[in-house]
């Protein structure tokens, strides 16, 4: 009793994934933390809606207490979240949605060109590129890169 371990054990799932499935759990695993995260802010107020990079006019909009930071950010919550049920659903944890394919295809491609987007704002702006700036855009390209890999490599099994 003591030593045993349970067969609903996490980590012995996780073992027995193969490569993509794990990637993808991983992906999704950030998009959860990213929807959670993105709940916080709507708590945090505007502060948190300063210190996380969504402008002035956002932080001053939740500061008179509109509903609009609130609508937008649960929004990108709820996208999030869905994209975490893709990356489940690809790594065969969940039921499949519509699309699969299509929809791990296209939110890895989403994640890379947010990341990526540094690099033409390094030519065409470089004024507006700041510390949010890169470090939001490394933190997407990880997320990308876990999806993207992920998708890849479980390509056959998506069908």
């Amino acid at each position: 009793m003591g030593g045993a371990r349970n067969r609903a054990d996490p980590s012995l799932m996780f073992a027995a994934l193969d490569m993509g499935q794990k990637m993808l759990v991983i992906g999704g695993i950030l998009s959860l933390l990213a929807s959670a995260m993105h709940i916080a802010i709507i708590v945090g107020g505007p502060d948190w809606y300063r210190f996380f990079g969504a402008g002035e006019a956002m932080a001053q909009m939740a500061e008179k207490g509109s509903a609009y930071p609130v609508i937008i950010t649960l929004a990108i919550a709820a996208i999030l979240a869905i994209w975490a049920w893709f990356a489940f659903a690809g790594a065969g944890l969940l039921w499949r949605p519509p699309l699969l394919r299509t929809g791990l295809f296209a939110i890895s491609a989403v994640y890379l060109l947010r990341g990526l987007v540094l690099v033409p704002m390094f030519f065409v702006t470089p004024d507006k590129i700041n510390a949010f700036a890169i470090w939001s855009s490394l933190i997407v390209l990880i997320y990308g890169f876990f999806y993207s890999f992920g998708t890849w490599k479980s390509w056959a099994s998506l069908s």
